[in-house]
């Protein structure tokens, strides 16, 4: 299923996402050479309704072709365009289609042959080499431009805050593109807030260019101050069997009209989530970091309301009823103490 291309194709960086599976015909890996090795690689469009990096890399291609009269890069450069069929439909993914971030090497699901695809990329950059991996997606509901790592080393920190102060530290979900690049060098996933902001996309393309031109990555610790790192400790999801909306329609839990203004925010014990119908028996499934279902620690069932039973941190909250089923609810985050695993 992998087309790997050592050119860009004539007229792909005036392609827009819903256009670049004809263009294309699948997903491609494309090798871009540059003044610097090894490439930093980058994945965009794993997700079909989130074209924000590719729309950052055109405009940064096209800039680069206008300053020089061609497309001479600082760094060689690895592009990676993932599910251009769920991206010709404006979504997600297909019906059918497994979550092309979550079926990096390292996941626990069964194979496919998108599996395999993954697999491929990987062990193409791994014999290539990476300066750094940058994996871009974007949010159905509000939150702010976020950097996420999976790795606590400096490096790593370093090419995070370069994009955000904001850093997200998370080992869950696995099988995602993060998880597994970070084994070749650092890498990051940047979140560029809500789909469809301009700044979104001018955002990820200035990154985008300042790691093309960077020669090497700090060693050094990253100044407490310069950062605010927030550890991933659980994912909610909504059972099948569960039924869900928001008001004023009719189901077993009914959301918080303002679900997504809880996003990044510390919240205290008690906050209501939504109410849940007194004539069913409704149970989230709560995942930590070592896949237990901790549903009873974090939250409660009072007076119909659904409420957290510990002050925690929610992300990715969002009213995207089809991004909720097809992901999850929220992942639920701690501010990091003193008790956190050592910085290297």
């Amino acid at each position: 299923m992998l087309q790997e291309l050592h050119a860009l194709p004539a007229g792909l960086a005036e392609t827009g996402p819903r256009d670049l599976e004809a263009a294309l015909g699948g997903p491609t890996l494309i090798h871009l050479p540059g003044d610097r090795e090894p490439p930093l690689f980058v994945s965009v469009l794993l997700h079909g309704n989130e074209p924000v990096g590719w729309n950052a890399l055109r405009s940064l291609l096209a800039d680069y072709r206008k300053r020089f009269g061609t497309l001479r890069l600082p760094r060689t450069l690895s592009l990676f365009i993932g599910n251009v069929s769920a991206a010709a439909s404006g979504v997600r993914r297909l019906p059918g289609q497994p979550d092309y971030n979550r079926i990096w090497p390292g996941c626990e699901s069964p194979p496919t042959p998108e599996h395999t695809m993954m697999q491929q990329v990987v062990a193409i950059m791994r014999r290539r080499g990476i300066f750094a991996s940058v994996d871009i997606h974007s949010n159905t509901g509000c939150n702010p431009h976020y950097g996420c790592v999976n790795v606590l080393d400096n490096r790593y920190l370093h090419l995070a805050i370069l994009f955000s102060r904001t850093l997200v530290y998370f080992t869950r979900p696995c099988g995602v593109q993060s998880l597994a690049m970070s084994r070749l060098g650092p890498a990051v996933t940047l979140e560029c807030g809500k789909e469809g902001e301009k700044h979104g996309v001018d955002h990820a393309r200035d990154y985008l260019d300042a790691c093309l031109h960077l020669s090497a990555l700090p060693k050094h610790p990253v100044v407490s101050r310069d950062m605010d790192l927030f550890h991933t400790v659980a994912q909610v999801k909504i059972p099948e069997a569960v039924s869900f909306g928001f008001p004023p329609g009719q189901a077993d839990i009914l959301l918080s009209p303002e679900l997504e203004r809880f996003n990044f925010r510390e919240l205290p014990r008690g906050t209501t989530l939504g109410r849940v119908n007194a004539h069913q028996r409704v149970r989230l499934e709560v995942r930590d970091e070592q896949g237990r279902n901790v549903a009873d620690r974090y939250f409660s069932i009072a007076q119909g309301e659904l409420r957290l039973k510990l002050p925690v941190m929610p992300a990715m909250l969002t009213r995207d009823e089809a991004a909720i089923r097809q992901d999850c609810l929220c992942y639920l985050m701690e501010r990091c103490d003193d008790q956190f695993p050592q910085r290297q």
